[in-house]
């Protein structure tokens, strides 16, 4: 151990004649306690939140998406459909339409998307655990299952069979050499509604795959996606170059975050900015340490004038204050992490609080970088700071043994 290092330790646990200096201690490891112990608790509130959110939006999304790489559909044929499902890694996959259409009822006018599926969709996403009101139903040519806010938005009832739901989709069709569009309608009846987020509960209509291949025009073996349910979440460029071997044209395959882009790039965004700011928090609390150690160096002048005189080299008493300023920020960060790690354990096994309005325990997870990530923060500033308090500490020594 260097003399440095014994010397700051001596320091750091024992107390001061003044006592102004040891409350000045005191409240600055209190401070960066509390500021580690905040900044540890919401990144892990907020990495809560975020799984809590993930977990919804996730809901009605597949383990891997298969989507044209030019063009709007494959064409996949029942042969193909089960050497894709023999792939390792593949638990079930399954074909689906998916087209934007135009939805109206009784005047009320609402865009959406038309989702055909078949009979074996829900093992590869779990949509009818989904249903709030109604059923998931063994689909036939006439029903659909819409989304609770398409529902509130167009005044939709279930099992109304009196009012059907119209569905409108500009066709192409040729006529001599050129293409003109017509409106292609078709009318269903409503037997469940799902909810899901806000977003998704407006998007979605599903229906029977074979009415979706009569409505869209396409034929038997056209699809414009394949949904595939796994327990591998590393598989994607794997899958991409088998399936694009077996259908003999180019895919893309996509997982759970490219599917949800937009939605992770505003949580890691906002994450960023959480982090940021209680960053700010934490800098603040780390003046109280700029403090305490601009304290320290006047209480100890005389101390240090002995030191110099037994022969301890400038630089080693710069050192000394350095170390005293880690200490105070270093072990204050530790302890604000083993408080927040406590609360979050108990939030996490008996929960105190609750989401308001809800009897929902507010969601917290605790990751190990999250830890990793405040200490390094700690460390960093900390360093920081004790290096701007004690900077001219070698300057001003000699000069200090000189007046004393």
């Amino acid at each position: 151990m260097s003399v440095s290092l014994r010397i700051a330790l001596r320091y750091f646990f024992s107390y001061s004649k003044q006592t102004v200096i040891n409350r000045i201690n005191a409240i600055a490891l209190l401070v960066v306690v509390v500021a580690a112990a905040a900044l540890m608790i919401v990144l892990s509130a907020f990495a809560g939140l975020k799984d809590f959110g993930l977990a919804f939006t996730q809901s009605l999304n597949p383990t891997y998406r298969v989507i044209p790489a030019e063009g709007k559909t494959l064409q996949i044929d029942s042969i193909v459909l089960g050497q894709i499902g023999q792939i390792k890694g593949v638990s079930k996959v399954v074909p689906v339409v998916e087209e934007k259409i135009f939805m109206s009822f009784e005047e009320k006018n609402q865009v959406g998307y038309l989702k055909g599926v078949g009979p074996d969709y829900t093992n590869v996403v779990p949509a009818d655990s989904l249903i709030v009101v109604g059923q998931w139903p063994v689909f036939e040519q006439a029903k659909a299952v819409v989304g609770y806010g398409t529902a509130v938005v167009l005044g939709l009832g279930v099992f109304d069979f009196d009012a059907a739901l119209q569905l409108t989709f500009p066709k192409q069709e040729k006529q001599g050499l050129f293409k003109s569009p017509s409106m292609q309608t078709a009318s269903v009846y409503v037997v469940g509604l799902y909810q899901v987020s806000e977003d998704l509960d407006n998007k979605y209509v599903f229906t029977d795959l074979q009415f979706a291949h009569d409505f869209l025009g396409l034929h038997k073996n056209q699809y414009t996606a394949l949904e595939i349910a796994s327990d591998q979440t590393s598989l994607r460029v794997t899958l991409e170059e088998k399936i694009e071997a077996l259908l003999e044209q180019p895919v893309v395959v996509e997982d759970q975050q490219t599917m949800n882009a937009a939605f992770y790039k505003m949580l890691n965004t906002e994450n960023l900015a959480v982090y940021l700011i209680f960053t700010l928090v934490m800098i603040v609390a780390l003046f109280n340490v700029i403090g305490a150690l601009i304290m320290m160096r006047l209480d100890k002048r005389p101390q240090a004038r002995v030191l110099l005189a037994m022969g301890l080299l400038p630089q080693q008493l710069q050192k000394i204050f350095f170390i005293l300023g880690g200490l105070l920020s270093g072990i204050g960060g530790v302890l604000g992490i083993f408080v927040a790690v406590l609360l979050i354990l108990i939030q996490q096994n008996a929960p105190f609080l609750y989401v308001p309005g809800t009897r929902l325990p507010y969601p917290v997870m605790l990751q190990l970088q999250d830890i990793a990530l405040v200490l390094l923060t700690v460390v960093v500033f900390g360093g920081a700071a004790s290096w701007w308090a004690t900077q001219d500490v070698a300057k001003s020594a000699r000069e200090i043994y000189t007046k004393e």
